[in-house]
């Protein structure tokens, strides 16, 4: 049989869904015509006050009170040092100047001049960033902030660059969606907040309670409080004070209570109350990112729960935030901080310098140099809460910080590795070092220690974060070996872990692995059972028994549930989009892509994905116009050059393919653009054809096709030995391959080896891996041969 180029009705490469994490959501400012809090029973702050004055005194101040407020002049005197006569910032120049009665943003570019009005600040503990009202309801981040610690200003959106290993990145547009206030920053910074985002309109009418975090974040509403509170006669307070208390909180209570905003995640409801639990409303971003070094350290912008999942000192369920900090966000133990460490290490402060090796009451000495380093990103400092010791092996490896280093900058991480070393008999950076290696391999799609890998996501002592991490990467593994262990994941006490090996299982179908995934949308958490409803977006409804079709349709309403919690966000949309494709839903499935591709016009994922669902649909010009759409905002696109090209390919358009299969070669090779490369040239460049082939088996060395293929055009460009060998090895890792069979035995017989052939026919029939519908062709060229025999006798 001939080689044919890969065609059909659905195109080749279906862009990946993007992580369940999503951005978008966008504003104008607080208005007091729609106080919508009020009526869920909030009062604000000052309701607090009457009753609880020290509390209120040590909350207003704080950064949570803080954490954004009106920008007056009052304010930049009292927080401000001098504005710049200038700063450069791509191609314009900014200025900041405060008057008596407001202050304004100047910018001169190639634009014209400028102003835009400055109405909030926002954060204060490192940097305050500065908010701008724009159109369509937006608050914008100034590309001007200001370094409290530092007190100057600076380039706010060149300060976010992160430097990932291997990759490029770049500062920001100011006016980029991910600085609006609305889309990124806005549940943590104000009070019961509402974006009343219109998405006919992509427009915002937001309105909160009030800035910074308030009382009523924590407490939940407070006016039936206030209410028994007062009807109750003096001396005899009610027994149910109907209002949140952290009181009665148990650890875990209280830590996921502030995980809400000290968390990398992602929502899944917007419903939250504190006490609720975490992974009910929300995930967590983990080694998986880049944010990430492979050791876990932090790289880029992150947030506290992550590494405090990972501390050792979280194990035993008795350290809760409110350990080490208020509730106003201040640190206990400012004084001697060596205390917060004491009721479970006192035995290392009696003789401190016996286990830091530093002079007693020096910083060496102190718990937290050690176990909680700063590092910092976009100047903004965080201490690292997975509260382990200092690791500089993996600095010598990874690049990732170390705290022995980050004190004596003037030493290299050979002398501290050298160091630590020498003081701990025990090598406790080793573990560390074995499973940064699996995650750094996974990330790269190196899949030689694929066994170790497994047998840590098996290993009930490896922490939930790198579990949750690796099994994402896994996602990537071509490899079976993976499933068992991924689907023995489903069982972990973790749901963050079960939660994302359900992700890594995503239409793997098998009887075991459906039932496993039906079983999980029935899980207690609901981050698990809209992992799985997803995961199972692709099973066939008859594949669905009728006693999980309920739980099933249950978990499929919360996943879009789930995805509509951020109507702003298009890579909700997009998720949704490929959700529906799964599904057999083709026209959701088109609108959502391109709803998503109308939020986020510089996205080709959701161009790229219509246009395989309008192939689907028989609808080849408009998959055609979708494809180069997604070409105009990024021409080298790899997924949108591989379908354009196999559809010219279905359409007899070979010039016009292989100019876009040429474009994928040229960048990130693709198995099926050198395959069909191989296909268009065979005709009239045999020789170009066989390279192209060749490079698709060195791709795609399990492909019984490209094996196939490239011994099919050895044979015509008259390397006819080589074919043999080739085939030979194919039909001995592919049994089941018929087409390989008969060109072999073609082969053979064409060389007089007839024999050869005939035993070659009898071998493949005396197996049970040819289908049923295929072994005529071998049964009929077994017969032929022995007529043949028969009249030559």
């Amino acid at each position: 049989m001939r080689p044919q180029t890969l065609l059909g009705a659905v195109l080749g490469l279906i862009v990946a869904c993007v992580a369940f994490g999503c951005s978008g959501d966008e504003e104008r400012g607080p208005s007091t015509d729609i106080p919508e809090w009020r009526s869920q029973g909030y009062r604000g702050s000052e309701s607090c006050r009457e009753c609880h004055e020290p509390n209120y005194a040590l909350w207003a101040p704080s950064h949570h009170g803080t954490a954004m407020q009106p920008f007056t002049p009052e304010f930049a005197r009292a927080e401000l040092g001098t504005a710049p006569t200038e700063i450069v910032v791509g191609g314009s120049r900014y200025s900041f100047e405060v008057g008596e009665d407001g202050a304004w943003l100047h910018e001169r570019g190639p634009g014209g001049v400028k102003e835009y009005a400055i109405e909030h600040a926002l954060g204060g503990k490192n940097i305050y960033y500065f908010l701008t009202p724009r159109e369509r309801g937006r608050l914008q981040v100034v590309p001007l902030a200001y370094d409290v610690r530092l007190q100057e200003w600076f380039e706010a959106t060149a300060s976010m660059v992160r430097h990932f290993t291997g990759s490029e990145d770049a500062a920001l547009e100011w006016t980029d969606p991910l600085l609006t206030f609305n889309t990124s920053c806005y549940g943590c910074h104000v009070s019961q907040l509402s974006t009343h985002y219109d998405i006919r309109t992509d427009s915002y009418r937001t309105v909160w309670a009030e800035p910074g975090v308030n009382c009523e974040t924590c407490h939940g509403p407070a006016e039936e409080h206030i209410r028994v509170f007062r009807e109750a006669a003096e001396g005899a307070p009610p027994e149910d004070p109907r209002i949140i208390s952290a009181s009665s909180f148990t650890v875990k209570q209280m830590n996921e209570s502030c995980a809400v905003c000290h968390a990398k995640m992602y929502s899944i409801t917007n419903t939250f109350q504190p006490g609720d639990r975490y992974f009910d409303h929300f995930g967590l971003t983990t080694l998986e990112h880049p944010d990430f070094y492979p050791d876990g350290r932090d790289l880029g912008e992150n947030y506290t729960y992550t590494q405090w999942l990972r501390s050792p000192c979280i194990a035993s369920g008795e350290l809760d935030c409110l350990h080490c900090h208020t509730t106003s966000g201040r640190y206990r133990f400012e004084d001697d901080p060596n205390q917060a460490c004491a009721p479970c290490h006192l035995d290392k402060l009696e003789n401190p310098s016996g286990h830091t090796r530093h002079a007693a009451e020096s910083e060496g000495s102190e718990c937290v140099a050690c176990h909680m380093p700063s590092t910092e990103f976009a100047r903004m400092v965080r201490s690292d809460h997975s509260m382990r010791p200092p690791t500089p092996a993996a600095t010598i490896e990874f690049g990732s910080p170390n705290a022995c280093n980050l004190c004596h900058a003037d030493r290299d991480a050979v002398w501290a590795d050298n160091q630590v070393r020498e003081w701990r008999d025990r090598d406790y950076q080793a573990p560390v070092l074995r499973r940064a290696r699996l995650i750094d391999a996974a990330r790269k799609g190196e899949w030689t220690r694929l066994s170790e890998m497994l047998d840590g996501l098996a290993d009930p002592a490896v922490n939930q974060v790198y579990k949750s991490g690796l099994s994402q990467l896994l996602s990537a593994a071509d490899d079976a070996r993976k499933w068992p262990a991924l689907l023995k994941a489903l069982e972990d006490p973790s749901p963050l872990v079960r939660a994302s090996a359900a992700q890594a299982l995503s239409d793997h179908f098998t009887p075991e692995s459906t039932r496993l995934l039906l079983e999980a949308t029935r899980d207690d958490y609901r981050l698990v059972r809209v992992s799985a409803a997803a995961a199972l977006a692709g099973v066939p409804s008859e594949d669905v028994p009728s006693t999980d079709r309920d739980g099933l349709e249950q978990a499929v309403l919360e996943y879009v549930a789930a995805m509509e919690t951020r109507p702003d966000s298009w890579n909700a949309h997009y998720n949704l989009g490929n959700f529906y494709l799964r599904r057999g839903e083709p026209h959701r499935a088109i609108a959502s892509f391109e709803r998503a591709h109308k939020l986020e016009p510089r996205a080709t994922a959701p161009l790229i994905n219509a246009a395989i669902v309008y192939g689907l649909l028989g609808e080849e010009a408009r998959a055609e116009e979708s494809l180069l759409r997604a070409l105009e905002v990024e021409p080298d696109n790899t997924a949108a050059n591989l379908n354009l090209g196999l559809l010219l390919s279905g359409q007899e358009r070979t010039r016009e393919a292989e100019a876009a299969f040429r474009v994928v070669m040229s960048g990130e090779p693709h198995s099926v653009a050198a395959y069909n490369l191989c296909v268009i040239t065979a005709s009239d460049r045999i020789d170009e054809a066989i390279e192209w082939c060749r490079k698709a088996v060195e791709l795609q060395p399990n492909e019984p096709e490209y094996a196939y293929t490239l011994a099919y055009f050895e044979r015509d460009a008259g390397e006819a030995d080589s074919a043999v060998a080739r085939l030979q090895a194919l039909v001995g890792t592919h049994p089941g391959y018929t087409d390989g069979y008969l060109l072999l035995g073609d082969i053979l017989e064409g060389q007089g080896r007839l024999d050869e052939a005939e035993a070659l026919y009898r071998r493949a029939l005396s197996g049970e891996a040819i289908p049923a519908r295929e072994r005529g062709a071998l049964e009929e060229r077994v017969k032929e041969l022995g007529s043949s025999r028969a009249g030559g006798d």
